[in-house]
């Protein structure tokens, strides 16, 4: 299947909402579990209020498509997280991005770094964040001045500030998981 029968094509299963190309095939993704979902919204709503201040033209989206380069004919990715600058397209696929950000689970690890691996073809993309949804912590392969990517990504842990450069964002990691199960005792509703 090509990406553009894949954007028109309707799935026979119903059940099934979120779908990505990957070599021609349309693969089902899995359901997000609590603290998958905890994680993207959060980092959302901080990325969103962060770039809505005046002047700032960069903006966030959840769940865009994006082409990586590879096999560009054939490969549809769907990142939990996007940020770009460009205008909007109207269209089905986040245009120009700048970082790609995926929520790591257990469910789903070997298909999201073979997402990730494919983002690093995108000429525009700067940095992909990869955020563990089962321990406080991060990765960031991010692009060097040069334009190559270096061999092993930054690591974030659970005492460090996550730092997005390019569009001058920070947050204490932790706080990204401050209403999951691994910053909240079990049980408690606070």
């Amino acid at each position: 299947m090509t990406v553009a029968e894949f954007l028109t094509w309707e799935s026979d299963d119903p059940s099934l909402h979120a779908w990505q190309l990957i070599d021609g095939e349309p693969v089902a993704m899995a359901p997000a579990s609590d603290n998958h979902g905890t994680i993207q919204a959060d980092l959302t709503a901080r990325l969103w209020n962060h770039m809505t201040v005046p002047g700032s033209r960069c903006r966030v989206v959840t769940e865009a498509g994006i082409v990586p380069r590879g096999r560009s004919d054939r490969n549809y990715r769907v990142p939990d997280i996007g940020v770009t600058c460009a205008p909007p397209s109207g269209g089905q696929m986040l245009p120009d991005p700048l970082i790609l950000i995926e929520i790591l689970s257990p469910t789903n690890e070997a298909e999201t770094w073979a997402n990730v691996w494919t983002y690093l073809t995108i000429p525009t993309v700067m940095k992909v964040l990869v955020v563990n949804s089962t321990r406080v912590e991060a990765e960031l392969p991010r692009r060097d001045p040069d334009g190559t990517w270096p061999e092993l990504p930054i690591r974030i842990g659970s005492a460090d500030a996550l730092r997005l450069d390019s569009i001058d964002f920070s947050v204490p990691l932790a706080a990204l998981y401050r209403t999951t199960t691994l910053a909240m005792p079990q049980g408690s509703p606070s």
